[in-house]
């Protein structure tokens, strides 16, 4: 009951002046949001909406998707400029039931230069859209269908995780879906209709490192110590990413998925909010990573020598800490350019053409940069901020004898 008690005041102590920050955050948000930005978006919003229209004049929506699988493939080359041209009409039967076995035939390629990915052969299934034109059913390729071999990968991942962490590896899994859940059953709708991104952002993260660390690493002692010190390092990591969205004069509007988004809902969007709550929510994985880590390397150090006291374990958590700084930070920053690998190719061979400053300059390289930094910063934040508190709750700190069956490591980093 005290440990109870214990918890609910530091969840208490730590969520009401996060919310509070959350609220200020987003006045001065409001507050510092340039007019030419404004016209800047609206200007571009609205060039969207009048490509919309042109191109809905032209697009008929669909009114089916179904998986259809190859029954016969007939394949016609030709060439043009030297370039050979492959057109394939298929023979396609639908599996979903309101039109099952139904065989359809659908034209692919066109005459177009097709990648060794849109050719199909005999067996493959398809997902495949159908539409209404006069009256008339007309069919055409969308895509493969792949959620099979995704949720082999799936079922991979999960059997290997349990094999390797055990009970825990129960735990983790739980957590990774209590944090989908969050950010698919509150996160998105909240921001999709409108509401204050960074105040939404805020309860969306604690309720994230609330319920993963406590589900994945258990109620112990060393755990609220890293629940402690990741909402404290999450605070002054927003306030940073904050201070170097503005410095940067970033507004969110660094790729053409965000004009989209903007002109598909019909909320007005803090699009600089959503960049924030993304930085966000992007160092949560990070800060749960470090924080437990330097948590159980003190707890152990003072299991192992029960005399070592305050400075000592500091140090030693510090001495850890650095290796994990140094190898997160690399890990961070691989992370966002692999994401952005096509992107970054293509900036590169426009480098011809233009100046590299010009290229550095732009708002998505912008983006990359707030992030990566931000998400360092996190890192090593939560490496004295948690090394301090722990050093401070084991100094005088007597542990039980351990059980038997309790496992000695429940982190999967070793240094």
């Amino acid at each position: 009951m005290p440990r109870f008690i214990y918890t609910l005041a530091i969840i208490g102590l730590i969520l009401i002046p996060n919310l509070g920050l959350a609220q200020e955050s987003e006045e001065i948000l409001s507050e510092n949001l340039d007019n030419n930005n404004l016209e800047f978006q609206t200007e571009n919003i609205a060039d969207d909406e009048n490509i919309d229209s042109t191109q809905n004049s032209q697009y008929t929506e669909p009114d089916g998707f179904y998986r259809a699988q190859v029954q016969a493939v007939e394949t016609k080359e030709s060439e043009l400029l030297g370039r050979k041209l492959i057109t394939q009409n298929l023979t396609l039967k639908i599996l979903d039931k309101d039109q099952k076995d139904k065989i359809i035939v659908v034209e692919n390629g066109g005459g177009t230069d097709l990648q060794e990915s849109q050719l199909y052969k005999k067996g493959d299934i398809l997902v495949v859209v159908e539409t209404k034109v006069a009256d008339k059913e007309q069919y055409y390729i969308q895509d493969r269908y792949r959620l099979p071999g995704l949720l082999g990968m799936v079922v991979f991942f999960l059997v290997l995780t349990l094999i390797f962490t055990g009970k825990q590896g129960i735990g983790s899994m739980l957590g990774l879906i209590a944090s989908v859940g969050v950010l698919v059953g509150y996160l998105v709708p909240s921001l999709l209709g409108g509401q204050n991104p960074v105040l939404v952002t805020f309860i969306a993260s604690f309720s994230i490192i609330t319920l993963t660390i406590f589900i994945s690493h258990g109620f112990r002692l060393r755990t609220f110590i890293a629940f402690v010190s990741m909402n404290l390092t999450l605070t002054l990591a927003y306030g940073i990413s904050f201070i170097f969205v503005h410095l940067a004069h970033m507004f969110g509007v660094g790729s053409e998925d965000t004009f989209y988004l903007a002109s598909v809902v019909n909320v007005d969007l803090d699009l600089r909010g959503i960049l924030l709550a993304s930085v966000i929510v992007g160092m949560l994985g990070v800060l749960d990573d470090v924080a437990v880590a330097q948590a159980a390397t003190i707890d152990e150090i003072k299991r192992a020598n029960p005399s070592t006291k305050f400075k000592q374990l500091y140090k030693a958590g510090m001495s850890v800490g650095r290796d994990h700084i140094a190898s997160l930070v690399n890990t961070l920053a691989l992370a966002y350019v692999g994401s952005s690998l096509p992107l970054f190719l293509l900036l590169y061979i426009n480098s011809a053409n233009v100046p590299i400053w010009v290229t550095l300059n732009s708002e998505f390289i912008g983006q990359e940069v707030v992030r990566t930094l931000s998400g360092s910063i996190a890192i090593i934040l939560a490496v004295p901020i948690t090394s301090f508190i722990a050093a401070k709750v084991f100094d005088n700190y007597i542990h039980k004898p351990r059980a038997k069956t309790e496992p000695i490591h429940h982190h999967g980093h070793s240094h």
